[in-house]
């Protein structure tokens, strides 16, 4: 796609994962940058200010119904359980709701990570518009559909830990937490390696060799994303604070697939 090796000034020094994020803050706010935040701001804003609400509204309800299924010798646990639960309910719908909102607005995002790209690089940017952005899609949905098998298994693993009896509800939440935090870093890093058409393999390992990077990016997205009216901002920034993550670590090994 793009074949200059210079880096742009502003990304010369690596960032930690969380400084990537507010990296992305940044960027998505710069001239030349907001017209292609646009469409996923709008669709973040009308998936999550709709669902994010009703949750909120039932979340009590639902945390009661769970806690009234302990045994009675557990109850002094009570106080320690509700916040935890309140948690772990929180977290699944954050990744749920976010997961769909990546899906609808998935070749927008594809096309902010592009642009984005190329600014952060020096380079011209690229001639892709709409009408190419859609002629993609299948092979874009494909992609998506790839992190949800990857998404599927350990998260059904998961929710049947959340509930055995003292256990799941202790542990259970720290670890939906943490594999959550895992799959935003590959739900954002993934635009700007699959604009380069690096298969998901690959990607995946890549985070893995800067494991603490990926963590701490992926856990301050999961707590924005847990954050009502943050959440409305989340996805485009985490677009553009991958994308400057993928430029500083990962673009010079992987660009050439």
């Amino acid at each position: 796609m793009q074949s200059s090796r210079q880096p742009h000034p502003q990304l010369s020094a690596p960032l930690s994962g969380a400084g990537y994020f507010f990296r992305g803050i940044s960027l998505a706010t710069q001239p030349g940058t907001r017209r292609f935040v646009l469409f996923p701001l709008l669709i973040n804003i009308v998936l999550f200010g709709t669902a994010f609400g009703l949750v909120l509204s039932q979340l009590g309800t639902w945390i009661d119904g769970w806690m009234n299924q302990l045994p009675s010798w557990l109850d002094w646990l009570s106080y320690l359980l509700w916040p935890l639960l309140a948690i772990a309910t929180l977290v699944t719908f954050s990744y749920l709701f976010s997961t769909i909102a990546n899906w609808i607005a998935a070749p927008f995002n594809g096309l902010l990570a592009e642009h984005l790209e190329a600014k952060l690089t020096g380079q011209k940017a690229p001639d892709t518009g709409i009408t190419e952005v859609m002629k993609d899609f299948p092979r874009i949905m494909h992609r998506e559909w790839i992190k949800l098998k990857y998404y599927l298994p350990k998260a059904l693993g998961l929710f049947i830990l959340l509930w055995i009896p003292a256990v799941g509800q202790t542990v259970g939440p720290i670890l939906w937490f943490l594999f959550s935090a895992w799959m935003m870093s590959i739900q954002y890093a993934d635009y700007p390696f699959d604009n380069h058409k690096v298969p998901f393999t690959t990607m995946r390992d890549a985070l893995k060799t800067k494991r603490g990077t990926s963590l701490s990016f992926g856990s301050l997205v999961m707590v924005c994303t847990m954050t009502p009216i943050v959440n409305l901002f989340v996805m485009p920034v985490a677009v553009c604070g991958a994308t400057a993550m993928w430029v500083d670590h990962y673009r010079e090994l992987h660009r050439h697939y």
